[in-house]
Formats: C-alpha cells, sequence, structure tokens
C-alpha cells in the first residue's frame, strides 16, 4: 500500500442526516485482541464502468486506514476519531471515483487498537479494553445505483498487517518484513447498532509542516534529535540497511539540567516506536495508529542500518489558525506562540490536558478555562461542539459532569469509581456552549445544551442541599472539587493563603446558575430562565454572608477568592472599595507574583483591570520569576507546562511525578491579550462579533500592540502605538458588523478618525464605530 500520494480528500457531511446503511459491522478474524499484532480486512468486486460520483462511506471501531486498489483514502490520520463509542461514533465520507477502475477492484482496511481498545488512564487505574474487546469495520462504496457496490459483511477476507503491536501510550512496532501478508482468514460480523454512526462533526487530524532538525548529539550508543518544538505527532524518517536491523525511536519533552535526555513525564507511556526493515533499498516510515507528544527523539540502531532523514510531523484537528498577536515584549510574542502550540497538540480529536504521558484525557476543567482563547487563535467551533456532544453522553444520571470526556470510566466504574462531579470543570457544560454562542453566533448550541446545564446546576446545588457548597475532600466522593488545581503555594516556611474548596464551588455554582438562566431565556424556557435566576440571586446571597467579612475581606484572602468575585460582581457594593486594597495586599504578599491555580489564573488580570489597576496587571503579567507566565518561556519553553514550576530556577524538574511540558491551562491568558491589551471581543448581545467591543488596556512595556482575528463576521484589526502619554490606536471594524468604543475614564483627549470625542460625564467614554478602519488617538495618565 502507498501512503506517499494522498488518494482523496474526505467529503463533508451533516452529523445528522441519516444513513441507510446496507454495511455491517465487520470484526476480522485474523485479530487477536488487545494490544497484538493489527489487521486488515479485503474484499475484490467488479466493476463494469465508472460513473464518477463513487463515495466510500467509512467508521471503525479502532482506527482505521483505508486503501482502495493499493492507494490510500484521503490524507486524515486517526480515523474515525475519538468520541464515546458506545452511543456515538463518527463515519467518514470519501470520493472515490478517481481511486477505481473498470473491471476488477480490491479494498483493504487496516485496523488498529486506538482509543477504543488501547489501555488507557494511568498504572493503578488502567483500564483495557475501554469501550470493546474487537476492533472492526463498517464500510460501503455507493455510486449511482440505489445498492451500494461494495458493503462490509461476512464475505470480506481478513489478515495480519506488519504493525505488530499500536497503543495511544504504548506507540508502535513495525516490521516491514512482513508487508504483504495473505488475506488468508474470515471475518465476522459484530451485533451493532448502526443509529450510534454520525457523520464526522468537525475537521479531521491532518499532518502539519514537518519540522526539522536543529540539533543533534550522542547519548548512550544513540543519536537524539532536537526538532527545536514540542509538539504532538510523531517522527517520519527514511532509513537504509540490512534486513532484520531495527530502530527504536524514544521521545521526550525535555532535557535535563546536565542536558540528558529526559522522559519522565511520559510516566508509564511507553511512546516507543520500532521499526524493523525488510532491506534492499530506502525505507521510509511513519506510525499508522498512534502518536507522541515531544520535541526530541532518540534514536538507536540494532543491527546494520543508518537514518538518512528525520523530521518531527506534527498532527492536530486544529490546522486553522484565526488570529495573531504581537507586542514590543519578544517573550509575550513566544508565550502567545507557545499556547498556540499548545492548542494543536492538545487538539488532536479531543481538547485533551496533554499529549505525552500516560492520560491524554478530555479534560472539562482545562478546556472550559481554555475555550474563550481557543476561539480567539483557531477555528474551534464544531470541534469544540462535537466535544460537548460526547460531555452530554457521559453526563451521570444525577446530573453530575465527567472529569473527563470521552470517559473510559463511565463503562467500568469498578476500576475507577466516582470520576465526576468537581465544580470548575464540570461547569464546561454551561460555560463553553455561552463561549460558542458569544464567538460564532449560533443559539442552538445553546437549545441543544440546555437541559444538561439545568442538571448540572441541580446537581451542584444538592451537594450541600443549598447555596453554600461544601464538597467532601476525599477523590471519588460524591461533589468532589479539585478546587484551584495547582495554585502555588509560596514559601514552605510560610505558605500563601489558598481559596477554600467552597468558596470555589460556591462561586461556580453563581456563574453556572447565571449562565443557564442566560441560555434559558435566549431560547424561549423562560420558566427555566426565572429559577435559575432564583437561584443565581440566592447563591451571590449566601456567599456574601458566608465569605464576605463585614471589613470586606474575603474569608479566604487569596489571589483567586478574589479575582473570581471580582470578575463576577459576588462582592457587595458597599464591601467593594475594602476587598480591592485585600485583593492588591494578597498580590503583596506574594512579591507581585501569580498566587492563583487553574480556575483563578484566567480571572485575575481581567479582574485588576476591572479595578482600575491596569499598571499592577501589567507588573504581575510581565514579571519573570516563577510563578510567571515569562518565567517559563525564559526557561525555554515552547509549549505551556502544567505546572508554575515545572522547571524549577535551578534547572532541575519539579519532584512530583505528576509534570507536563505541553498544558494550555494557563494559556488562557491569551484572552486577556486579546480581549484588554489589544482590546476587542464579542458584545454578547450581538453575537458571532456582529458587535465588537473596543476597550483597549494600555500596558506600556507592551507596546507596539498588533492584533486581529477572523472572526464569522470577517477580520478584525486592531493595535496601538504609546509614545510619551499618547497613545495611537488603530481599528478595523469587518463589513456587515458595528464596533462600539469603549475608553476609560482617566483616557483624555479622545479623537476619533479625527473628530475630537466629549468626555462622558462620568464613567466611560464611548462611540460608535461603522464598518472599516479608524484611527483613535487619545492621552492616559493624570
Amino acid at each position: 500500500m502507498s501512503d506517499a500520494h494522498v488518494a482523496s480528500a474526505p467529503v463533508a457531511a451533516h452529523s445528522r442526516n441519516p444513513v441507510a446503511w446496507t454495511a455491517e459491522m465487520v470484526r476480522p478474524s485474523a485479530d487477536a485482541g488487545e494490544g497484538t499484532q493489527a489487521s486488515f480486512l479485503r474484499k475484490e468486486f467488479d466493476l463494469a464502468e465508472i460513473a464518477g460520483n463513487e463515495r466510500l462511506l467509512i467508521s471503525a471501531q479502532g482506527l482505521y486506514r483505508a486503501f482502495v486498489n493499493g492507494e490510500r483514502v484521503g490524507d486524515d490520520v486517526l480515523t474515525p476519531g475519538w468520541t464515546c463509542y458506545d452511543v456515538r461514533l463518527s463515519y467518514q465520507t470519501y470520493d472515490v471515483a478517481h481511486l477505481l477502475r473498470p473491471g476488477r477492484n480490491v479494498i483493504d482496511i487496516w485496523l488498529g487498537d486506538g482509543w477504543y481498545r488501547s489501555r488507557m488512564m494511568w498504572p493503578s487505574s488502567s483500564i483495557p479494553n475501554c469501550w470493546g474487546d474487537r476492533i472492526a469495520a463498517i464500510a460501503e462504496i455507493r455510486g449511482a445505483g440505489p445498492q451500494p457496490i461494495v458493503a462490509t459483511d461476512a464475505s470480506w477476507k481478513s489478515g495480519l498487517l506488519p504493525v505488530l503491536k499500536s497503543g495511544i501510550y504504548f506507540g508502535e512496532i513495525y516490521d516491514a518484513r512482513q508487508e504483504g501478508l495473505p488475506a488468508d482468514a474470515g471475518s465476522e460480523v459484530l451485533p451493532f447498532d448502526k443509529s450510534t454512526l454520525v457523520a464526522h462533526e468537525t475537521s479531521a487530524v491532518r499532518e502539519l509542516e514537518a519540522l526539522p532538525v536543529v540539533a543533534s548529539f550522542e547519548e548512550d550508543g544513540a543519536t537524539v534529535y532536537d526538532f527545536g518544538q514540542n509538539s504532538a505527532g510523531y517522527v517520519a524518517f527514511t532509513v537504509e540497511g540490512a534486513p532484520g536491523a531495527r530502530v527504536v525511536v524514544d521521545h521526550a519533552e525535555i532535557l535535563d539540567k546536565n542536558g540528558r535526555f529526559d522522559r519522565a513525564s511520559l510516566r508509564a507511556a511507553e511512546a516507543r516506536i520500532e521499526y524493523v526493515l525488510k532491506g534492499g533499498g530506502p525505507e521510509s516510515y511513519r506510525p499508522y495508529f498512534t502518536f507522541q507528544g515531544f520535541r526530541y527523539a532518540k534514536v538507536a540502531i540494532e543491527g546494520q542500518a543508518r537514518i538518512t532523514s528525520i523530521v518531527s510531523v506534527p498532527v492536530s484537528s486544529a490546522a486553522r489558525p484565526t488570529a495573531a498577536f504581537t507586542s514590543g515584549h519578544p517573550l509575550v510574542n513566544r508565550l502567545v506562540e507557545n499556547t498556540l502550540w499548545s492548542l494543536r497538540a492538545n487538539f488532536i480529536e479531543v481538547p485533551t490536558d496533554c499529549p505525552q504521558r500516560d492520560e491524554r484525557l478530555g479534560w472539562t476543567g482545562d478546556a472550559q478555562v481554555f475555550a474563550p482563547t481557543a476561539c480567539y487563535l483557531n477555528d474551534s467551533g464544531t470541534f469544540l461542539r462535537k466535544w460537548l456532544r460526547d460531555v452530554m453522553v457521559d453526563q451521570r444520571e444525577d446530573g453530575a459532569i465527567a472529569h473527563v470526556t470521552p470517559d473510559p470510566t463511565r463503562l467500568h466504574p469498578d476500576i475507577l469509581p466516582g470520576f465526576y462531579g468537581s465544580t470548575g470543570w464540570g461547569d464546561v457544560i454551561c460555560v463553553i456552549p455561552h463561549v460558542l454562542y458569544e464567538h460564532y453566533g449560533d443559539a442552538s448550541v445553546l437549545a441543544e445544551t440546555l437541559p444538561a446545564m439545568v442538571k448540572w446546576v441541580d446537581f451542584v446545588w444538592s451537594i450541600s442541599d443549598g447555596p453554600v457548597v461544601k464538597p467532601p475532600r476525599p477523590w471519588g466522593a460524591r461533589g468532589f472539587t479539585f478546587g484551584d488545581w495547582l495554585q502555588p503555594s509560596g514559601p514552605t516556611v510560610k505558605p500563601l493563603p489558598t481559596i477554600g474548596d467552597d468558596a470555589a464551588a460556591t462561586i461556580y455554582l453563581y456563574i453556572s446558575s447565571v449562565l443557564t438562566a442566560k441560555a434559558a431565556a435566549i431560547v424561549g424556557e423562560t420558566a427555566t430562565a426565572e429559577r435559575m435566576r432564583e437561584r443565581a440571586e440566592a447563591v451571590k446571597a449566601a456567599f456574601a454572608r458566608e465569605f464576605v467579612t463585614a471589613s470586606g475581606r474575603l474569608a479566604y484572602d487569596d489571589q483567586t477568592s478574589y479575582a473570581l468575585a471580582i470578575v463576577h460582581d459576588l462582592i457587595p457594593p458597599e464591601h467593594a472599595e475594602a476587598a480591592k486594597g485585600y485583593f492588591k495586599a494578597a498580590i503583596a504578599r506574594s512579591d507581585g507574583r501569580i498566587g492563583t491555580g487553574f480556575i483563578g489564573t484566567p480571572a485575575l488580570l481581567p479582574a485588576l483591570v476591572k479595578i482600575g489597576e491596569r499598571e499592577l496587571a501589567g507588573r504581575v503579567f510581565l514579571q519573570e520569576e516563577v510563578p510567571g507566565w515569562l518565567y517559563q518561556v525564559k526557561k525555554g519553553a515552547t509549549t505551556i507546562w502544567e505546572r508554575w514550576d515545572a522547571i524549577m530556577p535551578d534547572g532541575s524538574t519539579h519532584p512530583e511525578g505528576m509534570n507536563s511540558y505541553n498544558h494550555y491551562a494557563y494559556g488562557a491568558v491569551c484572552q486577556w491579550l486579546f480581549e484588554a491589551v489589544a482590546g476587542f471581543r464579542p458584545d454578547p448581545e450581538q453575537p458571532g462579533f456582529k458587535r465588537i467591543v473596543f476597550e483597549p488596556t494600555i500596558i506600556a512595556p507592551l507596546s507596539p500592540v498588533l492584533a486581529h482575528h477572523d472572526s464569522p463576521a470577517g477580520r478584525i484589526e486592531a493595535g496601538w502605538t504609546l509614545e510619551g502619554d499618547k497613545v495611537d490606536y488603530r481599528v478595523s471594524v469587518p463589513d456587515g458588523a458595528e464596533g462600539l468604543l469603549v475608553l476609560a475614564p482617566d483616557y483624555r483627549e479622545v479623537v476619533v478618525d479625527g473628530t475630537p470625542l466629549a468626555a462622558a460625564a462620568t464613567g466611560k467614554t464611548t462611540s460608535r464605530l461603522g464598518p472599516g478602519p479608524h484611527e483613535i488617538s487619545f492621552r492616559i495618565g493624570s
């Protein structure tokens, strides 16, 4: 079979269009189970003539790769993708007319374990055969007639592949000497509910531009290649040598403090590639049914062989970037680039936490904080909506949302019980639909997810039977919460205060109640909207009683408490000024450094801007010590780290076993760069960027700033320069949209397109902006 020639491209189809399948789900009899040699299905068939409209519809339990007359079908990888396979299984449609010929034809379908059958989760809770123990395929080629030209059934033959073993965490072993094995076994029709098949709902996973080697060195008799960029994908190499010689590839994200290959962050994931040569000339290989997260590849040769070329091939569902942000600060520019690379690496069918270790799971908390940034940086609407449908599948009967989706534990509750129900994580079902609505303007996502939102809010209320949520501490207990995950604790001798689980859970109950009420109102569910508004008011009042002292200090007196409470207006007006002072004091106690974790970090800088502390927000953002966004960039990061101190100041790695150098959560700060610094955001009252709010925050060390975003309404542009106290702010409103300029009260002498703008008597100065470019100037400071 040839992978060198891309034979066809997938055809877009609507997920809700029913297909009357003739084909059956067919298992190759050659298959011996999880972790064994991969297998294939084959069928020969005759065609009198080619009509020109022939299409292949195909899916699999496991991963597949299809070939017609020896030519590969499509250029996507890791198909059919990853969903809650027992309820929703994606299928793809390809034009194949150009691959067919009059007379005898043959179709081969290669099958690998993939997410369906690979061993998933970490060793203490390892789950083999997550969604089933038998791989299989369903496929049919359709032409002009009412009956398919060929369809999977029990007449198909099967055989073994040169892929001796594959797995998502394991990697792949490929023995080229076993290419061309015969289809000498039969097949078996499996019981299968065809109503679970849905047309692929988002962009396929595809290869991105290959990354060349930027450096290499010898270590322990092997060659370590540095591709200069941490990414998710695989190596592709060409090798020459003797039959039976072996190429063994290990992967790592970093080098240790002594410059040695360090794969500790992969934990128990073997992430290993082995290729056995057939000999006789140059041989090129890249994996078929797996991917790794890595920057470095360590290649050992066993026997007589030599690598003649090698590259790193990133793969991603996020192949359409839709934004850029640059400033006068090189470390900030690299931070944005790092965030985009973490998005690419973790948007592989599912928004995952990391692409390298024995996890790679669709953690709901990570996705909910990062979704707005994702929607700026990439066309993420269909990707996240597809995933939300799986979130709803994994929602438990009592309304609890799974910690990860697709959830391997749902069908195996005996292995890891209670893996659901955390506030901040489960709130994804309320947060992301609103993000999608505001960014893309389609209210149907709210209608589709509203019942799940209501179930979730009712579940959280039920944890403590009231508005103040008191989550239990034990992992797996009903209502357990991760809280502000990985919040830095400060010096060991004098730890900094952190938000309590009860405060974090109560704040998120308020957030989700408000969002559910808004969604219900938008889609016309007035009774639900009213009930959720009443609930939100009850939670707000309870929060003030429980967590706001008479002096205006919050109970836990930490950065996350203040940031979230300020952003979501949970502090009573009479305590607002005092709370601002306590908030600033909390930042001063940490020497102006970040004191927030996964849920607090996205709110930290917006909260400071909201209380008028723009300069302090800039100092917190730009400080270069740990914990800080720019610290990791200075340490050579090319993606976002899971921990603020994943690499310590002395160059050693964090001592905990849970370490990742490709986690996008803290990259959520890029939302602030677009919305506050560049200063544009969608107006929720006119979603889909039909109205764009322009409200820049001038952070002097960032000048000049330039950003754009390709929104559904068209390209939005905004940028500013600062000279002395004068700001020149240039924006562009796309045709068919309108802009609303909003300037802080202390931005004075405002001129819009050559016309002075009178300052507002109180509050912020505003001005309408029509389509096209606009030049605005103003002065800052007193």
